[in-house]
C-alpha cells in the first residue's frame, strides 16, 4: 500500500500525519488532498513540500464527481481520512456544514473506495480518524474504551459519530478493509488559533484577555499531536481490519488548571513577573452542550500494537509554547488571514 491519499493533510493533525509518512517512508507516494478551508494551511508543510514522494491536490470531498475522478486517476492503495469540520462552536452556529463535510464527504470517499477497490479489498485500506467526543461525557470517574456506547452532544460530535457508523457499515456490508481511531484533544505546533491552547498563547503574548468557558471545570485528556501521528502510523500498518482504537495522552487537565499552567510558562518565557499573565483570564458564558469530562483508555492500543504516549503534558506544553514563540511569523500570518495566499503563491503559479 504505497500510494496513500491523506485527506485534510494541510490541517493541524493532518499536516503532522503527512510529514510523518513522507519522511518515514520515502518509498511511499503521499497525496495530500485538502480543500484549503480556513483551517487548511500549506505553509504547515513548507519543510517537506519539495520531497519527491509528496504531492498536493486541492479538492472537496463533498464533490462526489471529483472524488470518483481522483480515485480513477490516482488509483490509490489506501486512504487516511482526516478531512473534517472540527470546531464545536462553529458546529453550533452552522451544523449543516458539518453534516456535508463529515458525513456526506466520508460517504463519498467510501463509495469511491468500494467502487475502485472491488475484488481486492484485502489489498487496500480505509483509515478513518475520529474523535472521543462521539462518546459523550463522563462523570468524575471512568474512561472511554472502544466498547463505550456513542452519545454525542454537539452537532460536531453527532456528525463524527455518523461518519464512524458509515465506515463500520461499509466494512460489515461490503467487506471494505477499514480501521478507525478515536483520539482525545490534540495540542502542538501548527494548531489554528481558534482552539484553546494556541488562542491562549496568542492572547497572552499580546496582552489580550484569555477566555475560559464557565468556571473552567471542564476536563480534557491532552495528546501531543506528534504522538498522535505516530499512533496513526502504527494503526495503519499493524491493526487488523475492522478494528477501532482509542488514542489518548493520559493527561487529564481541568481547563482552568491548564490555562494557569500556560500563564506561568508564558510569564517565564516572556520575562514577566509570576502571575502577570493570569490577570488576563476572563470567564465567559459556557458553551451550549459543553461536555464536562473526557478521558481516554488507550490500553487496547498499547496491548495490541505497543503504542503509548512519549510526553507528559507539562513537557509537551513547554515544547508547544517554544514553537509558537519561535514562529511568530506563522502565527501572525494565520491570525491575519495572509496564510491563505500561500497556495496561490506556491502552487497556482507553478
Amino acid at each position: 500500500m504505497n500510494k496513500i491519499i491523506i485527506t485534510g493533510g494541510a490541517g493541524f493533525i493532518g499536516s503532522h500525519v503527512v510529514r510523518r509518512f513522507v519522511t518515514t517512508y520515502p518509498d511511499y507516494e503521499i497525496i495530500n488532498l485538502d480543500k484549503l478551508t480556513y483551517a487548511g494551511n500549506l505553509a504547515n508543510l513548507q519543510d517537506i513540500e519539495a520531497r519527491p514522494n509528496y504531492r498536493f491536490v486541492k479538492g472537496d470531498i463533498t464533490d462526489a464527481g471529483f472524488i470518483d475522478n481522483l480515485f480513477a486517476t490516482e488509483q490509490p492503495d489506501a486512504i487516511i481520512h482526516l478531512a473534517a469540520e472540527s470546531h464545536v462552536d462553529r458546529s453550533i452556529s452552522n451544523p449543516i456544514e458539518f453534516v456535508l463535510t463529515n458525513v456526506v464527504g466520508t460517504v463519498n470517499l467510501l463509495n469511491a473506495a468500494r467502487k475502485y477497490w472491488e475484488g481486492a479489498y484485502d489489498k487496500h485500506r480505509f483509515y478513518h480518524v475520529s474523535t472521543d467526543e462521539v462518546y459523550g461525557a463522563l462523570g468524575d470517574t471512568g474512561m472511554f474504551t472502544e466498547e463505550t456506547s456513542y452519545d454525542p452532544h454537539s452537532p460536531y460530535s453527532a456528525s463524527k459519530a455518523s461518519s464512524d457508523h458509515f465506515v463500520r457499515a461499509y466494512h460489515d456490508t461490503y467487506g471494505l478493509d477499514i480501521v478507525i481511531s478515536n483520539c482525545s484533544n490534540n495540542y502542538g505546533s501548527h494548531h489554528f488559533p481558534e482552539k484553546l491552547i494556541p488562542l491562549a498563547i496568542h492572547n497572552i503574548k499580546n496582552n489580550k484577555s484569555v477566555p475560559v468557558y464557565g468556571k473552567g471545570e471542564n476536563v480534557r485528556d491532552w495528546l501531543w499531536v506528534v504522538d498522535h501521528a505516530r499512533a496513526i502510523d502504527v494503526i495503519f500498518h499493524q491493526a487488523a481490519s475492522g478494528q477501532t482504537y482509542n488514542i489518548g495522552g493520559h493527561n487529564e487537565w481541568k481547563n482552568i488548571d491548564l490555562i494557569q499552567l500556560l500563564c506561568s510558562i508564558m510569564d517565564r518565557k516572556l520575562g514577566r513577573p509570576e502571575g502577570e499573565s493570569a490577570k488576563l483570564i476572563t470567564y465567559v458564558k459556557d458553551r451550549a452542550g459543553h461536555d464536562l469530562r473526557y478521558a481516554i483508555d488507550a490500553t487496547k492500543l498499547k496491548h495490541d500494537l505497543g503504542w503509548e504516549p512519549s510526553l507528559q503534558f507539562e513537557e509537551g506544553l513547554e515544547k508547544t509554547v517554544d514553537w509558537y514563540l519561535a514562529n511568530e511569523d506563522w502565527l501572525a500570518s494565520v491570525t491575519s488571514g495572509n496564510y491563505q495566499q500561500y497556495y496561490e503563491e506556491q502552487y497556482v503559479k507553478r
